[in-house]
């Protein structure tokens, strides 16, 4: 399916390169393997609209780039919806990964960028956890670490956006972590990072997976769409403190949900290792 291209302005730094196109593509093919090995589970994603513009507002997982890139290429190939991401500050200062974000559709995760895209019509995916979601704690599984962010609510009943709550489950317990925020401030390195300005939420833990490696264990990945949160009838209302906040929780409350309804699922699901993915495939060959 051919995504949708935003209208409306042509903004400098957030339009996306014709050319970007079929490199786009290219690399999205790229995904095949990870794909065949961790067998992305997709649950009501029949509730995705054809309204714009819409606002995708879901958890993050460890590294928050395993997965993310998965729900990506669903969107963009099933459903023609090429995702613009919010991305962390951090990520823009580093050269070469900035390009290559960009290409893909990030931009810098400023309220005005925000604010611009959703003008022109684009569809805006955001993890208003940030960076403490991404930066897991040991044990830490799935959490919804929004304190008291609110800015995407705001935006969204600013544009009337249609919000679609999303929830994500398999990546934290692909990789367990080793080494975390916790760890790192509280060893020798401890000064040198306060120094740099390195705070703990966005100090990145060290985590294995197959074996001693960092490789992800092939872990299913689960994805589910909440039902829509519809904010266009409130429209004049982005500065109302308890509408905002209604929209936040509304929207909090779904995707928590989501998480303990794709646990459930995952734990009734035969295919849920490599091993009982492979026995599937085997059943369905010998049966015809």
């Amino acid at each position: 399916m051919t995504p949708v291209q935003p209208t409306g302005p042509n903004l400098p730094g957030l339009a996306l390169a014709p050319e970007d196109d079929a490199w786009r593509d290219r690399l999205l093919g790229c995904l095949l393997p990870w794909r065949l090995m961790t067998s992305p589970v997709f649950l009501d994603d029949h509730v995705i609209g054809a309204g714009r513009p819409l606002m995708f507002v879901g958890n993050h997982t460890i590294y928050g780039l395993f997965d993310t890139a998965v729900l990506f290429e669903k969107l963009y190939r099933e459903h023609g919806i090429l995702l613009r991401s919010m991305g962390d500050h951090i990520h823009f200062k580093i050269p070469y990964w900035r390009d290559f974000l960009t290409r893909f559709g990030v931009v810098n995760g400023t309220p005005d960028a925000a604010d611009a895209l959703l003008a022109q019509g684009s569809s805006l995916l955001v993890f208003p956890g940030g960076a403490r979601e991404v930066a897991r704690r040991k044990g830490e599984k799935y959490p919804v670490l929004w304190k008291q962010r609110m800015g995407f609510a705001r935006l969204a009943i600013k544009h009337g956006c249609t919000i679609i709550p999303f929830s994500a489950v398999g990546m934290d317990d692909a990789l367990d972590v080793v080494m975390d925020a916790e760890d790192f401030h509280g060893s020798a390195l401890g000064p040198l990072l306060k120094l740099l300005n390195v705070r703990p939420e966005r100090t990145m833990p060290v985590a294995r997976g197959v074996g001693k490696t960092p490789i992800p264990r092939p872990e299913r990945l689960y994805f589910r769409f909440a039902p829509p949160v519809e904010t266009a009838h409130l429209q004049g209302r982005h500065e109302e403190e308890d509408v905002v906040r209604q929209i936040r929780e509304d929207v909090r409350t779904r995707v928590e949900e989501g998480i303990q309804i794709l646990l459930a699922h995952r734990e009734q699901d035969p295919a849920r290792t490599i091993r009982g993915r492979i026995r599937q495939t085997l059943r369905r060959v010998v049966t015809g």
